[in-house]
């Protein structure tokens, strides 16, 4: 992430991670100790992060697009079915449903705000149906921290008896308010009886850092369990309540206990578990989330007045008023044509100023693989969305004073 930098002053880069003393002391601890994977990090992880999100579990896993791959494994999605997907979005949210099989419904979204809308997400069951596909679940993307619709989100999967699945990579500390209620973003949503599940990021530029990993959150006790199993070659150590091991003769001992070697394998799972070094950096950043989210809530606030005077050129990211979000992104709408500048000039401009930037995302449904497998789909907000958005600079450790050094360089090279 390093870049030029001006005179006395940093790079600024969109993102990065806020590691402290307290942190690096948690993960030479686990360095010191007996376990370096499959420990005791990773379980106290696990209890803090569905503690904190409201769930009834949580399984961590290697990286956000393992948990993704998880999920989609775990509802038993696989070939014939599809899975709804905004296309302003990571790859991995359409690639995970594609690597179990399934094709991937692209639906648009809001132009302003990034998101998918139930209206979006209906149309795009309705092109799946007449592609002879059967859609099996919703992937609602809550983009750069602000949530979905997700009660018309939730009512439509418990309608159309879809599973939900929330890619939440950007909203780890979001909590929905849709519907008068505050929810945390990963506590599920139990009206949804075809399945309910959350999967999260911690990715160095996320509002906390594993350096690599990820996590799933549900409400499901069964369902989670499937998770658990999956996410480690899907072994089983004890046996399901109430049905007990496959082959009980080899399972047992003489007291009717379980042989401690002893395990067994009902279906091929994979090797998606967090080390107990990422778990201690991740469980460490988690204690302080509330910080996080408080001080990118204040220099979004500071962004939005900063960039008013800019306006019409540049507007701050749209603001939803369904949720209170933890911001991942600060996604500023820039009207390039207007400026005569391309959005590749700006960017450039910026970087030479010390500011760098980055664009969230370009559109899925346009990238070649999906193209080749479906044609060229419209889905003009997302392409209208693409077209306006750049991510400026947002971190913990940024200063007060750095946003207006951003504003000032936007500025400068726009006007």
């Amino acid at each position: 992430m390093a870049g030029p930098s001006t005179g006395d002053l940093p790079f600024l880069p969109y993102g990065r991670q806020s590691v402290d003393e307290e942190d690096i002391a948690a993960v030479a601890a686990v360095l010191r100790g007996d376990w370096l994977t499959q420990g005791p990090a990773v379980s106290a992880f696990e209890r803090a992060l569905a503690a904190r999100v409201g769930a009834a579990d949580a399984v961590a896993c290697a990286n956000g697009t393992a948990a993704l791959r998880l999920v989609y494994a775990a509802l038993g999605i696989g070939p014939g079915d599809a899975v709804v997907v905004p296309s302003n979005t990571f790859l991995a949210t359409a690639s995970a449903a594609r690597h179990a099989g399934a094709e991937v419904a692209f639906a648009d979204v809001d132009p302003d705000s990034g998101l998918m809308g139930v209206a979006e997400a209906e149309a795009a069951i309705d092109r799946a149906a007449k592609a002879g596909w059967r859609v099996r679940a919703l992937a609602p993307v809550h983009y750069a921290g602000q949530t979905a619709p997700m009660d018309g989100l939730a009512a439509l999967a418990q309608a159309e008896g879809l599973a939900l699945v929330e890619d939440a990579a950007h909203a780890i500390g979001t909590v929905d308010l849709s519907g008068g209620r505050e929810v945390p973003v990963g506590a599920g949503r139990p009206e949804v009886e075809a399945g309910s599940l959350t999967v999260f990021s911690f990715h160095p530029v996320k509002t906390i850092a594993a350096g690599e990993g990820g996590a799933v959150t549900g409400r499901d006790p069964a369902l989670m369990a499937r998770v658990r199993r999956l996410c480690n070659h899907g072994m089983m150590r004890t046996p399901d309540p109430g049905e007990g091991f496959a082959d009980p003769d080899a399972a047992l001992d003489a007291e009717g206990n379980a042989n401690p070697w002893y395990y067994e394998m009902a279906e091929p799972g994979f090797n998606h578990r967090l080390s107990d070094i990422h778990a201690a950096l991740v469980l460490s950043q988690l204690g302080r989330l509330d910080r996080f989210v408080e001080r990118r809530a204040r220099l979004m606030a500071l962004y939005a007045e900063r960039l008013t005077p800019l306006a019409p050129l540049v507007r701050p990211p749209a603001l939803v008023p369904r949720c209170r979000p933890a911001w991942h992104l600060c996604a500023a709408r820039i009207d390039f044509a207007a400026a005569g500048r391309t959005r590749s000039a700006v960017m450039a401009a910026l970087r030479a100023l010390g500011v760098g930037t980055q664009v969230h995302y370009i559109p899925v449904h346009r990238q070649p693989y999906w193209r080749r497998r479906y044609g060229d789909l419209a889905l003009p907000g997302a392409m209208s969305h693409y077209a306006q958005t750049l991510s400026l600079p947002l971190f913990p450790a940024m200063a007060d004073g750095d946003v207006d050094r951003v504003a000032a360089a936007l500025e400068r090279v726009l006007s």
